[in-house]
């Protein structure tokens, strides 16, 4: 009997985080209704005491219903995603992933020297008052 009793006490502290989410975020919520009220449509659009063959053959043939299934599936994958606390980070990601290559280009040793002064000659206006001298040690001023 203990046996039971424990697997219990660990499936709800298991499942607690989760029933705590769900609770707290409203946009889990709205994915979960959403997902649910698609898959609703589906199931009553479908069911009309059809046998199997004809469901299916529905199913394959009409894009509505697919849609609907479609839309059903993608919010129930948003929906877990909140669930198990994954996020989107992939407009973090492009911004460090363009940061990277922009210091590739910059600091290159082949490309960064004209780079760098193409660069400054759009941003300084081009005169000849300021450029890179890598490791000549003049500080970088002409003059």
């Amino acid at each position: 009997m203990a046996k039971t009793k424990d697997k219990v006490t660990d499936a709800a502290g298991t499942v607690k985080p989760y029933v705590e989410r769900a609770i707290r975020d409203e946009e889990l919520r709205d994915n979960i209704r959403s997902a649910y009220e698609s898959a609703r449509n589906v199931y009553n659009e479908l069911m009309g005491g059809r046998g199997v063959v004809p469901l299916a053959t529905r199913v394959a043939t009409d894009r509505e219903i697919q849609d609907e299934l479609r839309s059903a599936v993608a919010d129930l994958r948003k929906a877990a995603d909140r669930v198990q606390g994954k996020e989107d980070h992939s407009a973090r990601n492009s911004t460090l992933l363009l940061a990277g290559i922009a210091l590739g280009i910059l600091f290159n040793p082949i490309t960064g020297p004209q780079t760098r002064k193409f660069i400054a000659d759009r941003l300084l206006g081009g005169g000849d008052d300021f450029t890179y001298s890598g490791s000549s040690g003049n500080g970088g001023t002409k003059g």
